[in-house]
């Protein structure tokens, strides 16, 4: 009961913006050292006010230093040289893409521990209070969780894989999958692919592929430490960047904490220059084109670079389009440039109209700032966004095998001239932003409370101890079974006993009266 109003009184505080100052002040190492930029923006709004706060806060990323914020220390490894893949080349990949990681995880982690900054954080871990980890692709760095206190940002939304871990199985029956989405309420059909794909994607992941050849050069240089999967089971918490508002309603463990959207922010003003070329659309407007941090415009097939461009010339808006490279024969109605302070551009009340790859961050950003959306899925879960995109009426999106001239124009004018889509997502909008509590307050307060109670293990499900035989009650049902079976056996011989008696009994009385 105490606790109960303990947790209460520190959530009203955050609301009236007062919440306690920290007992004390923590190391926190955040790590995210296999991610693309746009990951590491969710984690610095965390880091920020984390920092605000007193606690000195070390990043281990594989991107470059961003920011000079005081309590802040950024590490980044030199394992980065590399371009980014050409994520272009994975869209017919059987598993969505994620064949890439069978090679860039186990090579990443072959070197991971040999960098001089990875090993002197390594060599200093129990310095620091708590860990916090980006869970998509990270198992590299279970290792430093060995024995420690940690919490995982679910980055990239829904993992029904981690809720598993924690005890929390989703039904499948309306839970979509990492890589895809159904029209709801799903068919028997939809049903059944959907539960067959998060079955095949668990066991390729973690029981077939990925983790094994990575818990196999994890050994060859932590031989003490216990299996990865067992270190992933004792995680205190999970951030997810999730909320109903802009997905669904899900049954949450208290170790499961939705805080979407954590980085969306208000607009900053924008450059003078990119502030003149928008404004100066007049009533036309502006379409933003991005595909984001990883899928880069350049590595664009060629045939679809140029039609996007021949669609461009067609239309009356104007277009910022982030690419990075060099374009020729761009239309005077578009502006190349190889970086945009995206928020702050999708905030802008004369852009029309999004043209994403799907990004969940990205599509949080929009919904945010009210910016309707036209998808275009490349990989991974950007196949699920944008369903989500469609289904919710906030966007539409387009197969890139199927793109025209045409249908591109027609799909964007669709988008901007049909009000339904921008009354769609002012509503989401509004749904979002409707919380009692900023994200970033709720993260920070469930955080310093995973420290305050030493890993808070009340927070734990009893069903993560459980084995999957144990949790779906395959025993129980067998014994079940088993019992009804004897029931019947031993009812079925006690009716053949009366049975014969009855008769034998009648045979008797009739031989007596012959």
């Amino acid at each position: 009961m105490l606790a109960a109003t303990y947790v209460m009184l520190a959530v009203v505080a955050m609301v009236t913006g007062k919440l306690d100052p920290p007992e004390r002040h923590c190391k926190i190492l955040m790590l995210t050292p296999v991610s693309s930029q746009s990951h590491k923006n969710v984690f610095m709004p965390l880091a920020r006010a984390l920092a605000d706060r007193g606690h000195q806060i070390t990043i281990l990323s594989e991107n470059p230093t961003s920011s000079d914020y005081p309590n802040i220390i950024e590490v980044t490894h030199e394992l980065t040289s590399q371009e980014p893949p050409d994520m272009f080349e994975y869209m017919k990949d059987w598993n969505g893409g994620w064949t890439l990681f069978e090679t860039l995880l186990p090579d990443y982690v072959k070197n991971l521990y040999k960098d001089p900054s990875v090993k002197d954080l390594y060599e200093r871990r129990k310095e620091f209070d708590l860990f916090v980890v980006d869970h998509e692709f990270n198992e590299i760095v279970y290792p430093f969780l060995h024995e420690a206190s940690f919490i995982m940002v679910n980055t990239p939304g829904i993992d029904y894989r981690q809720s598993a871990v924690l005890g929390n199985v989703f039904n499948p029956a309306y839970v979509p999958n990492i890589n895809s989405d159904f029209p709801r309420p799903f068919s028997i059909w939809h049903r059944f692919i959907n539960t067959l794909i998060q079955i095949v994607f668990a066991i390729y992941w973690r029981n077939w592929v990925i983790v094994p050849q990575l818990q196999k050069e994890i050994s060859a240089q932590f031989p003490e430490l216990p299996p990865l999967l067992e270190l992933e089971r004792n995680m205190s918490l999970a951030l997810m960047n999730t909320h109903f508002s802009i997905g669904i309603p899900l049954p949450l463990l208290p170790s499961q904490v939705e805080v979407g959207a954590m980085h969306c922010r208000p607009a900053n003003p924008l450059p003078q220059e990119l502030e003149s070329w928008i404004t100066g659309a007049g009533s036309s407007g502006v379409i933003y084109f991005n595909l984001g941090s990883f899928s880069r415009g350049s590595y664009m097939p060629v045939q679809y670079r140029d039609v996007f461009l021949q669609a461009f010339r067609r239309l009356p808006q104007r277009v910022v389009w982030k690419y990075e490279g060099e374009l020729k024969n761009v239309p005077d109605n578009v502006m190349i440039t190889n970086w945009v302070p995206q928020q702050d551009i999708l905030a802008h009340n004369n852009v029309k109209v999004f043209i994403t790859h799907c990004g969940l961050l990205g599509t949080q950003e929009s919904i945010y700032h009210a910016t309707p959306l036209l998808g275009l899925p490349i990989f991974a879960d950007q196949n699920r966004n944008s369903m989500f995109i469609r289904n919710s009426g906030v966007g539409d999106f387009l197969l890139w095998e199927e793109l025209t001239e045409d249908v591109i124009v027609n799909a964007i004018n669709d988008i901007i001239n049909n009000p339904k889509y921008k009354d769609n997502i002012l509503r989401k909008s509004k749904l979002m932003r409707d919380q009692p509590v900023s994200p970033t307050e709720l993260a920070v307060f469930w955080t310093e409370y995973v420290i305050r109670h030493k890993g808070a293990p009340q927070l734990r499900s009893p069903a993560a101890q459980l084995s999957w035989v144990e949790f779906l009650m395959l025993d129980v049902i067998f014994l079940l079974h088993l019992t009804v079976f004897f029931l019947y056996f031993i009812t079925r011989r006690i009716l053949r006993v009366i049975y014969a008696k009855i008769f034998s009994a009648n045979d008797s009385i009739k031989k007596k009266r012959e």
